[in-house]
């Protein structure tokens, strides 16, 4: 049984447990939290993040850009679809060096059960792009991740590396959560088990297309007048400063993120128990503000025992658990 298909059967389990336990009260199903991080780039922030997760039991998504893997060295390997080689929106990595400390990163979040997932590689907005563009683009991921270790010259590629790169890629998020019609279509054809770039209103299940679920990110309450704003750290910082960096000496800004967080949690473990999910990026907003509320929350909930704070793979694996592993699914054809 392929993870795709487990990943379909998971969203129709889940649907089922959520009608039986609003019949059923006693019979609530667990709260789910999956909490991800888009980019994966600073290496303090994945020793932050792991530490994080080894504290409170938590695995999380990390939706890596493969231009990360890259130096200015070898920056040339990457050609974005309807550029020039070597261009990137969010840079590369500084050195070689760098480039084999994340690996090492990515490589000891997957033996420690975390998902490595792709944000496409150099984080344009796709919203134009043709499905042979969106091809191009998840090939470059794949080939890149794969081929990491000869790309810079580096020793010492883990046993089992390729495998991974080729055949355990299962999600994917687009850069500014822009998509269209020809994504949908390059991601089913890709085989992709799960994309997670959606908005929605509030919480909600996965949806299914094409044998793929399909994630929201909800919009949540937050600040005194309760405005919506979508679960992730980027829009709490435009939301909070206008997308320009300030200092939070007196906590204002972490204790209305961590208040969000937190209200929109109760809503849903007082309630139907939808899963709840949340985006950060590895960058520190507003002096590191939504992490620490990031922080505070996980160490809050995630030990609690009806709560499973989970990545999005995960989530799907426990939602329909089936005997024996299934073969993953690549993404390079």
């Amino acid at each position: 049984m392929s993870f795709a298909f487990r990943a379909g059967a998971a969203v129709c389990a889940l649907i089922s447990s959520s009608t039986s336990s609003l019949a059923d009260p006693a019979a609530k199903p667990l709260q789910y939290v999956i909490i991800s991080f888009d980019g994966a780039h600073d290496l303090a922030q994945w020793d932050r993040s792991r530490a994080l997760a080894k504290r409170t039991g938590a695995t999380f998504t990390y939706f890596l850009s493969c231009v990360f893997l890259l130096s200015s060295e070898t920056r040339h390997v990457y050609q974005a679809p309807g550029k020039s080689p070597g261009k990137s929106n969010v840079g590369f990595a500084a050195t070689k060096d760098e480039v084999a400390a994340r690996l090492g990163q990515i490589w000891a979040a997957r033996a420690e059960g975390h998902e490595i997932a792709s944000h496409g590689c150099g984080h344009f907005d796709g919203k134009d792009w043709t499905r042979a563009d969106w091809k191009k683009e998840f090939d470059a991921f794949a080939t890149i991740l794969r081929d990491a270790y000869p790309i810079n010259g580096l020793p010492g590629e883990p046993a089992g590396w390729k495998d991974f790169a080729t055949t355990q890629i299962h999600g994917f998020r687009a850069p500014y959560l822009s998509t269209n019609k020809a994504l949908h279509q390059a991601l089913a054809e890709r085989r992709f088990a799960y994309h997670a770039s959606g908005v929605s209103r509030g919480p909600t299940l996965p949806g299914r297309t094409d044998g793929m679920a399909n994630f929201a990110l909800p919009q949540i309450p937050e600040g005194p007048s309760e405005r919506r704003v979508i679960a992730m750290d980027y829009n709490l910082f435009v939301r909070h400063s206008g997308g320009f960096e300030k200092a939070d000496a007196d906590a204002a800004f972490e204790n209305r993120a961590y208040a969000a967080f937190k209200a929109a949690f109760d809503t849903q473990y007082q309630g139907e128990r939808i899963p709840l999910q949340f985006g950060f990026h590895f960058t520190l907003m507003n002096d590191g503000a939504y992490w620490r509320a990031l922080e505070r929350f996980a160490d809050d909930v995630c030990l609690r025992a009806q709560v499973a704070c989970v990545s999005y793979e995960r989530y799907l694996e426990q939602a329909a658990p089936s005997s024996g592993a299934a073969p993953a699914v690549g993404i390079g054809g």
